[in-house]
């Protein structure tokens, strides 16, 4: 028999400013709609993916508003989610993660996913969520719905991204097992610093490319000028002198943060991008070999956002932080379209028949 043309449909929770859709959409998805408590993503999602932005708290979500949104032409339904990965990540070590209320939205997602019954389900989040309960309670409630499900510890750079992020990407499925791509990238290949961004123009601390809003570099005091100065790609601040070390470099405490103030290397990956990548006091965020941190395109060249992706209304007033978050906290548009990709590959393979 003739098999059933294939019509994918995917909800993005918890969809920041569309890295993910963005990237399902590239590997051939349709994205329906994204949710999101944060009111300026509002902008990049729907301007970029052309699917419609829902402002709201995941927990006061109904199952039915979600259900009406997939359309009689869906045969696979997907609901992808990123939950806010903040109480389980390493940047919040020695911290009481407790009472977080953010953790419970993981919940949430199991919630709609029991209600709503897609073909496909998947998940990215930082491996430390790996070690909660809430993770187990996911999984435990996936396979009592009756999904094979995957998961796996992805470095970002073996699918050609410019940058060393490891993440746990989870894939459920009803139709049958399933799995993500095998990986496209060996070290030899990996993409360098100096691939992604090498090609972009010089400017200083605290100056904007004329020819480009988001090539902006946060400005330098003249005492982080002589640092950075001092800085060598790949050293830490112990290069520096005596006279410009921060009072938590003399403590034991602080002695373990040897990336803090560091500059990349040209010919290895970035970093991990973070709500706070524009600021050299944040991680080795410092450019290669200019006197300044790098700037938020560099940081969405990075996160492997194209460079028309438009992140700003024109209307509103451009905001370092605000869209250092964005781009910080979105799932690489590459990873999106590896998980795309996987999710078409296998309902290709377990291909409805007519």
């Amino acid at each position: 028999m003739e098999k059933q043309k294939i019509q994918i449909e995917a909800i993005d929770l918890f969809c920041g400013a569309g890295g993910l859709s963005f990237g399902l959409k590239k590997s051939g998805l349709t994205v329906l709609a994204g949710i999101d408590f944060d009111a300026s993503c509002k902008y990049p999602f729907e301007q970029n993916n052309k699917a419609k932005f829902i402002e709201s708290d995941i927990s006061l979500v109904e199952s039915e508003t979600l259900a009406k949104l997939f359309t009689s032409k869906a045969n696979i339904r997907v609901l992808a989610g990123c939950a806010p990965c903040q109480p389980f990540s390493k940047y919040r070590q020695g911290e009481d993660t407790s009472v977080d209320k953010k953790w419970k939205l993981l919940y949430e997602f199991s919630r709609l996913i029991s209600d709503i019954s897609p073909e496909i389900v998947t998940m990215e989040n930082v491996p430390e969520l790996q070690g909660h309960k809430v993770f187990e309670d996911f999984l435990r409630k996936l396979k009592k719905l009756k999904y094979k499900v995957s998961f796996e510890i992805v470095n970002c750079v073996e699918y050609g991204i410019p940058q060393n992020r490891k993440r746990l990407v989870l894939l459920g499925s009803k139709l049958g097992d399933i799995k993500l791509i095998s990986k496209t990238h060996t070290p030899k290949k990996y993409k360098t610093v100096k691939k992604a961004i090498g090609h972009l123009p010089a400017i200083k601390a605290g100056e904007r490319n004329e020819n480009d809003a988001l090539h902006v570099s946060s400005r330098l005091n003249s005492l982080n000028i002589r640092r950075i100065q001092q800085s060598k790609p790949g050293g830490t601040w112990k290069d520096w002198d005596e006279d410009l070390l921060l009072a938590c470099h003399k403590k034991d405490s602080g002695k373990s943060y040897s990336s803090v103030y560091g500059r990349m290397v040209w010919d290895s990956p970035a970093p991990t991008m973070t709500t706070l990548c524009y600021g050299i006091g944040n991680g080795r965020f410092g450019h290669p070999e200019q006197d300044r941190a790098i700037s938020l395109r560099e940081a969405a060249i990075f996160q492997t956002f194209p460079k028309n992706y438009k992140f700003l209304d024109p209307d509103q007033k451009m905001s370092t932080k605000t869209i250092g978050r964005l781009i910080g906290n979105a799932v690489p548009v590459r990873l999106g379209q590896v998980i795309g990709k996987s999710i078409v590959e296998h309902c290709n393979k377990f291909a409805i028949q007519s």
